[in-house]
């Protein structure tokens, strides 16, 4: 298909899309929500007045007045969603008459990983007491308040790298973290992914995720079938290798025995901790989070892009912390579960062709279209996809 009509995409090709990849409900109403806007306007950076009034009106709408808005103020950091930080004033229940700072995090027109805002605010709201996360308090749903559908979340303390590394992206090659503070930060890294993959999800409210059955491939099915959509509705080239890739990767489907609550994006960069005491304050960014394979996480956390090397520039550290044996010790010791390696190597190919997906294919197509407010950074971000197209032409190889 060529640029113009996935650019202007027709109904009857967004029934293809459908047909040809069935994933879980929520996935599809949200990549067929985007590909029925696509041919509209493009983004418009809302101004923080904007903003305001849209929250105003949504917290009219929920508390009836009686609170106070203030000191609103764009936050940096994050390529897929808007944030905006405030002060609100207001009679918290349980606490009384209180000012805290609150976060407003909201979708561009279109997204680099296109998600619901439900399925987060669901996500958070079951794991707050589990492992740190920021407390949620409203959501817009479908942008009937704010331009586009939007949460309004608690503010959490910290950093998501060294400040020595403050001009390096967050979560990449560059942000090793001190010796020092590597066991330390690592163990929490650990504990807080075990506690996710442990955690009675059948007691949450989680009616956005759809219950993929034990003892099947249906979990994997679901996600293959999720991000091979997404390549087809965004790329704008034929890659052979990523065709090669999702041939191999549905011949090779491991049965998922147990299931799990997945992250979906666990890894450095996507949590805060604070550098005064080394504590891990807030896991960042669920809106990928579903029900399937633990090993999907326990690889996307020791990806290669994701990671750095020792001092000796040999050894590998999963998330900048602790060798790879040493990891999957550690997970095993903290969750009781196993790590069966050749499952992981199988998710670290699933993951480098997400990664490419989301760099080649979802960062053009929202660029060209005008679609989101880092539109800079998207067309830079692009050239990191053909080194991942490498690891996962080795990734391949070594496969077999």
């Amino acid at each position: 298909m060529d640029l113009i009509d996935k650019n202007r995409p027709s109904p009857a090709w967004i029934r293809q899309m459908r047909e040809r990849f069935p994933c879980e409900r929520a996935v599809d109403a949200i990549l067929t929500r985007k590909l029925e806007r696509r041919a509209g306007r493009p983004f418009k950076q809302p101004s923080l007045h904007e903003l305001m009034q849209g929250v105003k009106n949504l917290l009219d709408a929920r508390l009836g007045g009686g609170f106070e808005l203030s000191r609103p103020r764009w936050l940096v950091g994050g390529a897929s969603k808007i944030h905006v930080a405030f002060e609100l004033t207001w009679d918290e229940p349980l606490a009384g008459r209180v000012t805290r700072t609150m976060v407003l995090r909201m979708e561009p027109a279109e997204s680099t990983a296109e998600s619901s805002r439900l399925r987060e605010f669901q996500l958070i709201k079951a794991c707050e007491g589990l492992v740190p996360v920021p407390k949620m308090y409203w959501l817009d749903e479908d942008g009937s308040f704010l331009p586009y559908p939007a949460v309004i979340c608690g503010f959490n303390a910290g950093v998501t790298k060294p400040s020595r590394a403050a001009g390096e992206v967050a979560g990449g090659p560059g942000a090793g973290f001190d010796p020092a503070i590597r066991p330390i930060l690592g163990a929490q890294f650990v504990d807080c992914l075990a506690r996710i993959h442990t955690c009675d999800w059948l007691k949450a409210d989680l009616g956005t995720l759809d219950v993929p059955a034990a003892g099947t491939t249906q979990a994997v099915e679901w996600q293959l079938n999720w991000w091979e959509r997404v390549w087809e509705e965004d790329a704008h080239e034929d890659v052979p290798l990523m065709r090669l890739a999702m041939n191999w990767l549905r011949e090779h489907m491991p049965v998922v025995e147990k299931v799990s609550l997945v992250h979906g994006d666990y890894r450095t960069g996507n949590f805060l901790y604070t550098e005064h005491d080394n504590k891990i304050s807030a896991i960042l960014d669920w809106e990928l989070g579903h029900l399937g394979d633990r090993h999907e996480d326990i690889a996307y956390a020791a990806v290669q892009p994701f990671g750095s090397f020792a001092e000796d520039g040999k050894t590998f550290l999963v998330g900048g912390f602790m060798p790879r044996e040493q990891f999957y010790a550690d997970y095993e010791k903290a969750s009781g579960l196993p790590v069966r390696e050749e499952v992981v190597r199988y998710y670290e190919i699933l993951i480098t062709y997400k990664l490419v997906a989301i760099e080649l294919a979802t960062m053009y197509r929202i660029a060209a279209c005008g679609k989101t407010h880092h539109d800079i950074l998207m067309t830079w971000l692009i050239a990191v996809s053909y080194p991942t197209l490498a690891l996962l032409r080795d990734r391949l190889e070594a496969a077999g």
